[in-house]
């Protein structure tokens, strides 16, 4: 069993002794250059089976072009900067969230993360070696050089020149715990999507005008009935307006099916989902608004597949809803905090808990006010943080964003030029990631890594 490792140490050995690997490069200096990028790994962590399947392949790619003459910068480097060393030192420092991390010192903190960052470079210049992955380590660059972060300063202005970059207020992937934005990349991470149980809850927001009549809304995020401003219905569908137990329910046609496993009902009336744009009703929990809001508004992503046909809208807290929020001129609540947590002094049930406790004191308060219909454990895909597994918000902030949407023709067209490995990535999962590309949310909230440069005039 130990004979091809001990042939693998027998030309290790050669090849350090001759000094092969100096001589294989001196011998192409002057053929043409094959580049090759190579995502640099983080020296504050061992290596593991991943990295070492990783390498193997890199390092085929590169021995071939340099069989086929082509001259090889073989040049390594070293990830030093984000969330991965930040989290491994707020757990050595015992720090649990960013106002940890602020009270122990900004400067003492980055100075952790900047002692820890090397800690196990000798293991991964060892795996290399051992692994056979040529690799010149004499020229090594570190992400926290101040020549690798003028690099990125220069990336950043030639996208600024190019009106590539901007900063925007929007809904984004967030993590509460880590306090930053997250990428739409970050959330195709292996992982981030988790399988989980929640209840999921039917509401009924009266209707203004028409006594015991209510609007049959479904939702997933109970925290999020608070900043509920609109409820929205598909103008095409066709909707009803039922009596059940004394009680008037107005949903799409197609989802009475929820009702049917309830009790007995009668159709009143009905009518197309642009007959009930406008209508008004009572808010769940009123707030002060500076536009007009709690009215019914049209949209086309409303689905009948599930729920009820009318969907609730909290345009702080959705993606689509913020979208919608623009469109119709909607008001805006922020009705929770960056740490996740119900905002206090709003009389909102849970106040001060973080939103999934708040779920069950919000269900609470809506079945003694007769407004919880029913309730349903469903099981679907959630996103979590890849790398302090917290459950992510999707939550109105200020980001920078590199524009993908100007040049995503380009890069379509770019990729069908590129010979694949597998195949089918090519039209599968890459191309499809491409041809659904989002600008690029670039800037995290942190403390240890590149700063932007931008500096803004008071």
């Amino acid at each position: 069993m130990d004979l091809i490792p001990r042939i693998e140490k027998k030309i290790l050995k050669f090849w350090q002794k001759e000094d092969i690997f100096a001589k294989s490069v001196k011998l192409r200096q002057k053929k043409p250059f094959f580049g090759f990028y190579d995502g640099p790994p983080f020296a504050s962590g061992l290596p593991h089976y991943g990295h070492i399947l990783a390498s193997a392949i890199k390092d085929t790619v590169l021995r071939y072009w340099a069989m086929k003459g082509r001259h090889i910068f073989w040049r390594v480097g070293w990830d030093c900067h984000g969330l991965p060393v930040e989290n491994m030192i707020e757990q050595e420092l015992g720090l649990k969230n960013k106002k940890d991390i602020e009270k122990f010192g900004i400067k003492e903190f980055n100075q952790a993360c900047r002692q820890s960052v090397f800690r196990c470079i000798n293991d991964w210049s060892k795996t290399f070696n051992r692994i056979a992955r040529w690799s010149d380590f004499s020229q090594a660059y570190a992400t926290l050089d101040n020549e690798y972060i003028e690099s990125v300063w220069w990336v950043f202005k030639q996208l600024w020149d190019q009106k590539l970059v901007y900063q925007d207020h929007r809904v984004t992937p967030y993590c509460p715990r880590c306090g930053t934005p997250l990428s739409n990349f970050e959330l195709n991470q292996p992982g981030a999507y988790q399988d989980v149980e929640d209840e999921s809850v039917y509401i009924k927001f009266p209707l203004k005008g028409q006594k015991n009549t209510y609007l049959f809304v479904w939702t997933t995020t109970p925290w999020t009935l608070a900043a509920n401003t609109a409820i929205a219905v598909g103008p095409d569908f066709e909707y009803v307006k039922v009596k059940f137990n004394n009680e008037y329910y107005i949903l799409a046609k197609e989802r009475l099916v929820v009702l049917e496993k309830e009790g007995q009902y009668e159709i009143i009336q009905e009518l197309k989902g642009k007959d009930l744009v406008g209508l008004e009703y009572q808010p769940l929990y009123p707030m002060k608004l500076d536009k007009q809001g709690y009215r019914v508004v049209p949209a086309d992503f409303v689905s009948v597949e599930e729920g009820t046909g009318l969907v609730h809208i909290a345009p702080t807290f959705g993606e689509e809803d913020m979208a919608l929020g623009k469109k119709e001129n909607l008001p805006g609540l922020v009705t929770v905090d960056e740490e996740g947590k119900i905002v206090r002094g709003l009389k909102i049930p849970g106040e001060g808990k973080f939103v999934k406790k708040a779920d069950r004191d919000i269900k609470i308060n809506l079945k003694k006010r007769h407004l919880l219909f029913k309730e349903e454990k469903i099981k679907h895909a959630y996103p979590f943080c890849w790398r302090c597994e917290s459950p992510l918000l999707y939550y109105p902030i200020n980001s920078w964003y590199v524009a993908v949407t100007k040049f995503k023709k380009e890069l379509v067209e770019n990729n069908k030029k590129i010979m694949w490995v597998p195949g089918h990535l090519k039209q599968g999962r890459f191309g499809k990631w491409l041809e659904g590309a989002r600008d690029w949310s670039i800037s995290r909230n942190r403390y240890w890594g590149t700063p932007i440069p931008v500096w803004r005039c008071q």
